[in-house]
């Protein structure tokens, strides 16, 4: 297994419990992601993955964690509609030039 096919599977893993509001433990990821729980522990990019995780998963259940959410999707909702508006704009050139 290549070392990206491994943090894919770990980030799965993890995000799979984070969403169904599980608790993220080393020994639950390296289950559901099909490896051995030390390999978790001596990789530190792994372990960062999960660690980060963890943190996500306890920082979601504070007010000031849902007031970074709201504000990350806030700026992700800005930006999306910032190139909706583009395209628009350039529909409306396209339409006129016809």
């Amino acid at each position: 297994m290549t070392d990206d096919q491994l943090t894919i599977r770990v980030e799965q893993a993890c995000h799979d419990l984070l969403t169904a509001g599980a608790e993220i433990t080393f020994a639950e990821i390296a289950t559901r992601a099909g490896i051995g729980r030390a390999t978790l522990y001596r990789r530190p990019e792994l372990r960062a993955i999960v660690e980060e995780h963890r943190q996500r998963g306890r920082d979601a259940l504070t007010l000031t964690g849902l007031q970074v959410q709201i504000d990350q999707l806030r700026t992700a909702l800005e930006a999306v509609a910032a190139n909706v508006r583009r395209h628009e704009e350039q529909l409306r050139r396209i339409n006129r030039n016809r």
